[in-house]
């Protein structure tokens, strides 16, 4: 399972309708029509009213960031797989899936905001890019495999700012224990000795019942069993932060690593919790884990047992532990990025010249039809790439008279590599307005 799920923002209340057709209205609408097909990873597919996948988008499919042994996010990965050493390690499934697997085969409810066409890219109504790696949950579970860790680039429409992008990387581990009395006493002598572990290690860790009434045991669960595996999730996983963040993030005798579990609900496991580091002075999110729900491994064939999984964002956690301020950087192909990463140690990132950024405003009086902020943002993408740094709406209001609503956005251009000219950003900016025009109809104001 790949945890957290999408924040719910003040967007989504509307999202009420049921069935992909339904959900188009959720979608600004598009003046020009897509083009018959699409090609994706060197093969064609058809295209329909609900494909939104761009060309910027479509342009990372393969880049497989993750599986680049001097990359960050490659050497992140190879330090989590070589922490769960005995675990079998995914990493292949391609990135196209059907909604079922992505949503329906994970329990997402029918209204739930990552299905719509604003949040998730479609190739068309029976195929999508995946937007998370848990869509790949029930066939890995169905393999038979007993501890498995997977790795994959998802696909989320997003906003734009230093630590959103709308390709990331996700890695998510599970591990299956029979639902007999030997395997749950072998479990509990597990558990203590990874207790006796952490107990001489230098963290400090804030916990929270196993199980509780407002955390419970699934209903088909000996609430003993429910105990024991999420008590093991916790004891792995605290063993593993202590392996990625011991010893660098400033923690001495004196000023210990400090965790801290809190309660959660995801839809796929109860109970549920998410995991934080304090850094730098601050709480940050690292991680988020649960039993899975029986349903899941039924649907995987999987008889007579019980699971954990966890999951984490390979962008998240290297931008921690590598001090990289944006999160752009991970596609730079610059050798002054590329260069400052080996294998298997992680060394703080040494920014290179910063360049300035030049900021471009665009008014524009809002369609009937409405554009959500996901589609604008995606406009933006589309027609800079990764020279647009942020971008936020510094201006709305409602005509009195007329009732029109306008918008007013900033955006930031700038080149993580090179001196952007103002004459490039105001190229870029042009046609930024001419498709906002074309595409949905609005009047530049």
């Amino acid at each position: 399972m790949v945890f957290p799920l999408w924040r719910v923002r003040p967007s989504h209340l509307y999202l009420r309708c049921s069935g992909i057709h339904a959900r188009r209205c959720l979608s600004t609408p598009r003046s020009t029509l897509s083009p018959p097909t699409v090609n994706l990873l060197g093969a064609e597919y058809p295209t329909d009213t609900t494909t939104n996948v761009t060309s910027s988008i479509s342009s990372k499919l393969g880049r497989n960031l993750h599986l680049q042994s001097a990359h960050p996010l490659g050497i992140l990965r190879h330090l989590v797989e070589s922490h769960f050493h005995d675990f079998t390690a995914f990493s292949q499934f391609s990135p196209l899936v059907t909604p079922a697997k992505n949503f329906d085969d994970l329990g997402f409810p029918l209204d739930h905001p990552g299905r719509s066409l604003t949040d998730s890219y479609y190739v068309n109504r029976d195929l999508m890019l995946r937007t998370h790696t848990s869509a790949h949950e029930v066939e890995v579970f169905a393999q038979g495999v007993r501890a498995w860790l997977l790795s994959a680039d998802v696909y989320r429409r997003d906003e734009i700012d230093a630590s959103h992008y709308p390709v990331f990387h996700q890695m998510e581990g599970a591990r299956v224990f029979s639902g007999n009395a030997n395997s749950m006493r072998d479990l509990e002598e597990e558990n203590e000795n990874l207790s006796a572990h952490l107990a001489q290690k230098n963290i400090v860790i804030e916990d929270v019942p196993h199980v509780s009434e407002t955390n419970p045991p699934q209903a088909g669960h000996d609430p003993r069993h429910s105990e024991l595996v999420a008590r093991n999730l916790k004891l792995s996983l605290n063993s593993l932060i202590l392996a990625l963040f011991g010893g660098r993030v400033g923690a001495s005798e004196a000023n210990p690593l400090r965790v801290r579990w809190i309660e959660a609900y995801f839809p796929f496991t109860s109970p549920s919790f998410e995991v934080e580091v304090f850094f730098h002075g601050k709480w940050l999110e690292i991680l988020g884990c649960g039993v899975v729900q029986q349903r899941t491994l039924i649907s995987a064939s999987v008889q007579d047992s019980i699971s954990w999984a966890f999951g984490l964002g390979l962008e998240r956690i290297a931008m921690i532990l590598y001090s990289i301020p944006d999160i752009r950087l991970f596609w730079s192909q610059d050798p002054r990025f590329l260069t400052q990463f080996t294998p298997g140690q992680i060394h703080p990132f040494k920014p290179y010249s910063k360049y300035p950024p030049c900021h471009k405003d665009v008014a524009f009086w809002l369609p009937d039809s409405g554009l959500h902020e996901n589609d604008f943002c995606d406009l933006v993408r589309d027609a800079a790439g990764d020279l647009v740094e942020d971008v936020k709406l510094i201006d709305k209001f409602t005509h009195p008279k007329t009732n029109r609503t306008s918008q007013c956005y900033r955006i930031n251009y700038r080149s993580m590599d090179r001196s952007l000219t103002n004459e490039e950003a105001n190229a870029i900016h042009a046609s930024v307005e001419s498709r906002l025009k074309s595409n949905f109809g609005v009047e530049i104001r």
